[in-house]
């Protein structure tokens, strides 16, 4: 596989059966840098995975985390979230906090007082070498050609920030950590479902190739990949361009992405020569 010179970011006009729009527009397409910024449940990592291996590494390990660190900064921030998210009396003990979070792990709720706790365990099982996140295989080569590009790179994932520093810490590819310039999650900037979310990540971010602070305006607009439609609606309803990743196998892989381009995989978008 061999990299094109002069890369740049670019769509294909086709990927899939079904609601494709038009490739992407010319400033995106062009040679200037732009953020791309990625989901990670079903977009770099397997839906399986994270409900097969994390949520229940999550689930035997959180009894035991609440316990050594109830009377830790951590501890104590984490379960007074948690008492304040399920309307729980300051009072509520261990217990009742635990019936809470294995609820809200049954029904996969998006809660950040939970992804927190959750981080908080998955940070010492890939420590400890119990865990190792299988990637999608063409992940690590599309991040290598678009940082190659220039291409600044980012996280948006409903896991917290250090749930999604822990998970890229240990792959089938090494540590991946140092391929993010950026991580987002919904406790710092909102829902991902949201279109306000995407205007809060797009003024932190100093545009992409250019030295300094500062929020992104004149620059081209982040792109966002994701697998779920309705993140990729409020990405565009902020002035973001999306695009769907609808890889087989996966819950979206057949989904309705409406308006939306849509690829089955990071080696779809071009700039790749086979």
């Amino acid at each position: 596989m061999e990299i094109d010179s002069g890369e740049r970011l670019r769509f294909p006009d086709q990927a899939r059966a079904g609601h494709i729009a038009d490739a992407v527009s010319s400033d995106v397409v062009s040679g200037e840098p732009v953020w791309i910024i990625l989901d990670v449940e079903g977009t770099v990592v397997p839906t399986e995975y994270v409900h097969a291996t994390l949520f229940d590494h999550a689930r035997a390990g959180l009894a035991g985390w609440i316990t050594r660190n109830l009377d830790t900064p951590a501890g104590r921030d984490a379960l007074a979230a948690v008492r304040r998210a399920a309307g729980l009396a300051d009072s509520a003990g261990p217990d009742e906090i635990m019936t809470v979070l294995l609820a809200w792990i049954d029904q996969d709720r998006k809660e950040p007082a939970l992804k927190v706790l959750q981080g908080h365990v998955w940070q010492e099982g890939y420590a400890s070498g119990e865990l190792r996140t299988p990637l999608f295989p063409d992940v690590i080569r599309a991040l290598r050609r678009w940082r190659a590009a220039g291409h600044r790179l980012g996280i948006f994932s409903s896991g917290s920030v250090a749930a999604q520093r822990a998970v890229l810490s240990r792959t089938d590819a090494g540590d991946l950590r140092d391929h993010f310039a950026v991580h987002f999650d919904p406790l710092g900037v909102g829902a991902k479902r949201e279109p306000d979310a995407y205007r809060a990540m797009r003024a932190r971010l100093t545009p992409a190739g250019r030295a300094g602070d500062g929020g992104a305006d004149g620059a081209p607009p982040p792109v966002f990949l994701s697998d779920v439609p309705a993140e990729l609606d409020a990405a565009v309803a902020a002035g973001w361009r999306a695009v769907g990743v609808a890889r087989p196998g996966e819950p979206y892989g057949n989904a309705d992405f409406g308006p939306h381009q849509v690829v089955r995989g990071f080696d779809d978008i071009d700039g790749v020569r086979r």
